[in-house]
């Protein structure tokens, strides 16, 4: 066997400063780990940031306006009413189609509604305003189940062009009474109180 000599002073004194610089080296780099890990995630800080954005969305939803679109197309009649208009369905008539909100569901030629949107043997019921209204009426009804603040109130906002005629209007409300919107508010442009 063979014997290997102690160290001297020098290689002694070497020896431990390289074993105290290992041992500073790994003090900070688990410091730097440590320093980046996230102990624990506190999820009551974030419930009531998500509370106060919800309040502030329902808020906003409950104070908007009307949103109506507007049409080149269609130049409402003239009152001097002050109602202001409600959110609600929207129907804009114009010479050239029948929009619900603002996507087309039937396209008028030379201003009437053509046949093959009357089922046989009913000449009031529009089938593709009819098919739209359905869809509107089931969505405002699944949010008036979740939010009592937006009860579904069966009203319809009519925005026609003045030159629209009679029996348009007649058959539009027709089908919109058969999908249970029976309070009707018409559009109108707000004349000057000069």
């Amino acid at each position: 066997m063979s014997e290997t000599a102690p160290p001297t002073a020098a290689e002694a004194e070497q020896l431990a400063r390289m074993r105290y610089r290992r041992a500073l080296a790994r003090k900070k780099r688990k410091e730097r780990e440590a320093a980046s890990e996230v102990k624990e995630l506190n999820i009551t800080a974030m419930m009531d940031m998500m509370t106060i954005i919800l309040v502030f969305l329902l808020r906003s939803f409950a104070s908007s306006s009307a949103a109506v679109t507007a049409s080149e197309d269609v130049r409402p009649p003239v009152s001097s009413t002050r109602a202001t208009p409600k959110d609600t369905v929207a129907i804009t008539i114009t010479p050239k189609n029948i929009l619900v909100g603002d996507r087309e569901v039937v396209r008028l030629k030379d201003g009437r509604i053509p046949e093959s949107q009357f089922p046989e043997g009913n000449n009031r019921l529009v089938l593709g305003l009819d098919e739209q209204l359905k869809k509107e009426v089931k969505k405002l009804k699944f949010i008036a189940e979740r939010n009592p603040a937006a009860p579904f109130s069966h009203e319809l906002s009519v925005i026609a062009d003045k030159a629209v005629p009679y029996d348009l209007l007649v058959t539009v409300l027709y089908t919109a009474g058969q999908n249970e919107l029976e309070n009707y508010r018409f559009i109108v442009l707000q004349r000057d109180a000069n």
